[in-house]
């Protein structure tokens, strides 16, 4: 019974973190819409995500409007949306490996349960998707952090951190959880 709940535990884990990384991926508040001013009445927030922008208008109304162009996105925007895209296509692969692992994995009463190739493939899926949700994610909180304390950019740009970031932060510890659980089990 012990030996299945490292195997099970991170397979939980991973499956949070994948759907954390398929949801950070997808929402638009990576950088939210800063109110440093002494205005208390704010009729307006502004989201901006990987994807998309968005106005919600007093909290009734949200517009949400894609990117028109691939080529007009800065760089930087591209390199996270590359990242995000490759994160998430591996956790879905290191989360079915990570299925076959646990159920490809026998145990036998007497002696050391074999393990399976499954365990550290997706032992190793998860700490490199854990990484690249980690990097875009902090890159850009990173960003949000220095705009916002530099004198030189003016109020009405200064941004906060958005929900997907915390997400991503989330996703990314879990991930690495996993990933630390597999690579164990295999080394064991």
């Amino acid at each position: 019974m012990a030996s299945c709940v490292l195997p099970i535990t991170g397979l939980i884990f991973g499956g949070v973190g994948m759907v954390g990384t398929l949801a950070a991926t997808a929402m638009p508040q990576w950088r939210v819409s800063a109110y440093v001013d002494g205005n208390i009445v704010v009729f307006e927030s502004i989201w901006e995500g990987l994807w998309m922008d968005c106005i919600s208008q007093l909290g009734l109304r949200l517009q949400c409007k894609f990117y028109d162009s691939l080529l007009a996105l800065p760089p930087p925007l591209e390199a996270f949306r590359a990242l995000m895209c490759l994160a998430a296509a591996l956790a879905i692969a290191a989360f079915l490996a990570a299925i076959a692992a646990v159920q490809c994995t026998p145990r036998r009463r007497a002696g050391p349960p074999a393990v399976s190739a499954f365990v550290p493939a997706a032992g190793l899926a998860f700490l490199l998707t854990g990484t690249l949700v980690l990097i875009p994610v902090s890159w850009t909180g990173g960003s949000i952090v220095r705009d916002f304390y530099d004198p030189a950019v003016p109020a009405p740009l200064k941004r906060e951190l958005g929900a997907a970031l915390w997400v991503g932060w989330g996703s990314a510890a879990l991930l690495l959880a996993a990933g630390a659980m597999f690579c164990h089990l295999w080394c064991r």
